[in-house]
């Protein structure tokens, strides 16, 4: 990762810098899920966290002088590489998950129950046999998947890295705060759906830095997930 940043005259003030905007971006991403409009419904809810985030994070990137393009959106270089990238990511993905079902009841933590599947209705609908209500509701859930790349993956990862760039391991760190961050975000406690989603967060950072940092590959990726999720609701 190669951008550049309007105070990269002064290293102290460039750690201060990415320092505050991480600061207001963490807290501006969990306040504004105080805020929930049940008329609109959960989807609705979510695509306004999340567009309100990627507002936030794109003000900050502005004062940064780095665009979404520096941090991966941009037009892949082959279409077959970017499918099959995104295959294994879905592959390692699932691979990942029932493993931790395999070997959850032995670790030494207790996890509290998962209510993710009893809530299904509420969040959207009743879709049991429902094409047609897959069908409208699929396009906001793309729409969510792309955003939470751009915002856990593309912002919130690279200005963790900038953050710890004095250390060796700074990717490494980014990687894991980002994953850690993105499984806690979707459950508020230590549970099987925040584990779950926080390795979906680990594999991506892993893929973002391993196959180029283009952020099309794990969208496309998060979109097929959420796609074969939103599909088990229906059959």
């Amino acid at each position: 990762m190669t951008f550049h940043t309007h105070n990269s005259t002064s290293q102290p003030a460039s750690y201060k810098g990415f320092l505050i905007d991480l600061i207001i971006y963490i807290t501006v991403m969990f306040l504004i899920r105080e805020v929930y409009i049940p008329e609109a419904g959960f989807l609705a809810n979510g695509l306004f966290w999340s567009l309100t985030t990627l507002i936030v994070a794109s003000w900050r990137m502005k004062v940064r002088g780095v665009s979404w393009k520096d941090l991966g959106l941009t037009k892949p270089g082959n279409l077959w590489r970017t499918l099959g990238i995104s295959a294994i990511i879905v592959v390692l993905v699932m691979i990942s998950i029932i493993i931790f079902e395999i070997i959850k009841d032995q670790l030494p933590i207790s996890l509290t129950s998962d209510s993710s599947s009893e809530s299904a209705v509420s969040k959207f609908g009743n879709l049991k046999g429902n094409w047609i209500g897959f069908f409208l509701v699929i396009p906001l859930v793309w729409l969510e998947s792309m955003l939470e790349e751009l915002l856990d993956r593309g912002f919130l990862m690279n200005w963790i890295e900038k953050l710890f760039s004095s250390t060796r391991f700074a990717t490494a760190i980014a990687v894991i705060l980002q994953a850690g961050i993105f499984g806690f975000r979707h459950s508020y406690d230590l549970s099987d759906r925040s584990i779950t989603v926080g390795l979906i967060g680990l594999i991506m950072g892993l893929a973002y830095v391993s196959f180029g940092r283009n952020l099309w590959p794990l969208i496309i990726a998060h979109c097929l997930l959420n796609s074969i999720s939103m599909f088990e609701r229906v059959m």
